[in-house]
């Protein structure tokens, strides 16, 4: 199987002001590209050439084949939690479950921004559902994924890694994080919760 690089789900300038056409090139055209063709080339010949993303993540060990697999299915899926007509705030079954973890979406957004600004260098920021179908955040280094428990569904992640926000914020992130929220799918988010 060879996997491709899915392409963006809105144009490159539907983002803007928030996040850049200029970023999301060089984010999805070449980072993201970049992890397909090296898994590729990677798996080619192996007992993963014909697993499918997940399987591969759950499967593989530390090294190449998982960082690579697992950075394709971050970046496509952090893509999907964005959206030119997103921001706001989540409503329904999702609304509720923040509300009852969080105590207010206010609160979520502010917890969900101490723990990707404090996440240290590179790495992820996650609304997860945990085994006891509550929803909680949680932060992974590199290109480790919630996938990889297996007891977690992924809800919403946020990129913090600098290749995400440089092009636009420089060093500052937590000025990426305030502008993310601006942008976030909160229907995508919502069918990740079930």
């Amino acid at each position: 199987m060879n996997h491709e690089l899915p392409p963006l789900p809105y144009d490159k300038k539907a983002l803007e002001p928030h996040i850049s056409a200029e970023t999301l090139e060089y984010h999805h055209d070449k980072h993201h590209a970049t992890y397909v063709t090296n898994l590729n080339k990677l798996i080619a010949g192996t007992e993963f050439e014909n697993l499918s993303l997940e399987d591969i993540i759950r499967k593989a060990p530390a090294g190449g084949v998982f960082n690579n697999a697992a950075q394709v299915w971050n970046h496509t899926f952090y893509f999907n939690c964005l959206s030119p007509n997103g921001g706001g705030e989540p409503t329904g079954a999702l609304a509720d479950a923040i509300n009852q973890a969080f105590g207010s979406f206010a609160e979520f957004k502010e917890k969900f921004a101490a723990s990707g600004a404090g996440n240290f260098g590179s790495g992820w920021t996650w609304l997860v559902k945990n085994p006891s179908g509550q929803v909680e955040i949680v932060n992974t280094s590199n290109a480790q994924t919630p996938l990889t428990d297996g007891s977690m569904t992924p809800l919403l992640t946020m990129d913090v890694w600098e290749h995400a926000y440089y092009i636009d914020y420089r060093n500052a992130r937590p000025k990426y994080i305030e502008n993310f929220f601006n942008v976030v799918n909160w229907e995508f988010v919502a069918k990740n919760l079930g």
